[in-house]
């Protein structure tokens, strides 16, 4: 056997010497792509994960504070309360504990007429929806600029009007930006109903080149002014910064590299007229839909947005199908949380607009709102503290000196002798009995009614 293969060895040297080839380039390692994988693992940033559960929490309160606002006198009985609350989601007796975790926000009360519980805000509550709505009016100009930015982002200039109203949140429109934001500036918009659909629509009446301008620019362009950076590196980049305990390779560091100097047409720029049909073609236009997607949450008020809105303009904005594992291949950029609603609401962050759980350049809107995320993590320990019926409180703690004082003046008395001397301290039952008897009265009478003193003058 073994003379049979050295003859064949030397009779087909090509043959096994090919054979010898293939079995060396199988067992070799082969190099690794220097492009950005199609999917990734998503890493969790604990800071924006804590910030949904708060806003998990300020979500459930928006909800009760709608209920108690639409009532007539703005305040609720409890028992109606834990009634409508079902209609939001909440369960039998599940309200009453709810509204009792935030004392500073709702205010539970003995009705003095009914003599039933009723709910209402507190003065706190009432003056964080105040100035939410006074610094909502107050930026309806930066509203109409954000609207006409949003409708310039689309192929064809206008968006549906129902898409635009389920966000009208995040893009700071009050509720009827129907009538104060679009119908009041007709020099910039277009209402009007389609015809296959029946739909309304939004239609930007022109377009400015001004407006054409994406937020990364302006921080390139900042960047470049204020650093010096080589102007060809930063020409198309954007600003990376990877969760921690992101694994950063070293072929994954190249792929990095080579797409931040890829060159993409811009989100406002009509490609109607371009062939996107090469392969050169394609990967500008992923880059693109990156820069659309980081200029679409850049137009919010506080940077982020759930992935079901982004998912109603990505028609219009030409984004692909499977935006969660898009936005996946891009973590340093974009964080997406999945707290909120059992893991089925995706939120969307900027990872460059946040610093420490905070906006880095924050406005009065975004301000007002985490007013009410102040108060919902505020203890209810403190709430005794913070009461606002101040006169009350000043009342109760006169009251308790005057208590003090005349348990005082009883053991005094108490301890007097007929004659004048002072009485030795006895282990007598009946001394026992008599101050037991005194104790027990007098923590009755501050129990059953703490407002009125138990000293008769």
């Amino acid at each position: 056997m073994q003379t049979f293969t050295s003859r064949t060895s030397k009779l087909f040297p090509s043959k096994v010497q090919h054979l010898w080839i293939l079995q060396t380039i199988l067992t070799r390692p082969m190099s690794q792509s220097t492009s950005i994988p199609r999917k990734q693992i998503r890493v969790r940033d604990h800071g924006y994960d804590d910030y949904m559960e708060v806003e998990k929490k300020v979500r459930k309160v928006l909800k009760f504070q709608d209920l108690i606002i639409s009532q007539p006198n703005s305040m609720l009985s409890v028992s109606r309360l834990d009634m409508l609350s079902r209609r939001i989601g909440f369960k039998q007796f599940e309200a009453g504990r709810f509204i009792l975790k935030f004392p500073h926000v709702f205010e539970v009360f003995d009705h003095p007429v009914q003599r039933i519980l009723y709910c209402r805000l507190t003065r706190k509550a009432i003056s964080q929806i105040d100035q939410e709505s006074r610094a909502l009016l107050a930026q309806i100009p930066d509203s109409v600029t954000r609207l006409r930015k949003l409708v310039m982002l689309s192929n064809t200039g206008r968006l549906r009007l129902e898409h635009v109203r389920i966000a009208r949140k995040e893009f700071g429109l009050p509720d009827d930006f129907e009538y104060s934001v679009i119908l009041k500036h007709p020099q910039f918009f277009r209402l009007f109903d389609a015809d296959e659909t029946r739909n309304k629509y939004i239609e930007i009446v022109e377009k400015d080149r001004n407006l054409a301008v994406c937020a990364i620019d302006r921080e390139r362009e900042k960047e470049y002014r204020e650093k010096g950076v080589d102007a060809e590196n930063i020409r198309f980049s954007f600003i990376v910064n990877f969760p921690p305990g992101f694994k950063i390779g070293k072929y994954y560091k190249i792929a990095v590299w080579k797409w931040q100097r890829l060159p993409y047409w811009s989100p406002y720029e009509d490609i109607s007229g371009y062939d996107l049909r090469s392969l050169e073609a394609q990967k500008r236009m992923e880059k693109r839909a990156v820069a659309m997607i980081h200029e679409l949450v850049s137009l919010t008020v506080e940077k982020k947005i759930t992935l079901e809105r982004i998912a109603h303009f990505r028609m219009a904005m030409n984004l692909p199908k499977k935006l969660k594992e898009f936005l996946l291949q891009h973590q340093g950029i974009f964080y997406i949380s999945t707290r909120g609603n059992h893991g089925k609401l995706h939120t969307v962050f900027l990872r460059e607009a946040y610093k420490k759980g905070e906006l880095v350049e924050p406005n009065d809107l975004y301000l007002a709102r985490r007013k009410l995320a102040e108060l919902v993590l505020l203890s209810p320990r403190k709430v005794i503290r913070d009461k606002e019926l101040v006169n009350y409180r000043r009342d109760g703690e006169e009251d308790e000196r005057k208590i003090f004082k005349f348990e005082d003046d009883f053991e005094a008395r108490e301890n007097v002798k007929p004659n004048g001397g002072i009485l030795e301290d006895s282990d007598g039952d009946d001394d026992l009995k008599d101050v037991s008897d005194y104790s027990d009265e007098d923590n009755d009478c501050n129990e059953s009614d703490p407002e009125n003193s138990c000293v008769t003058e």
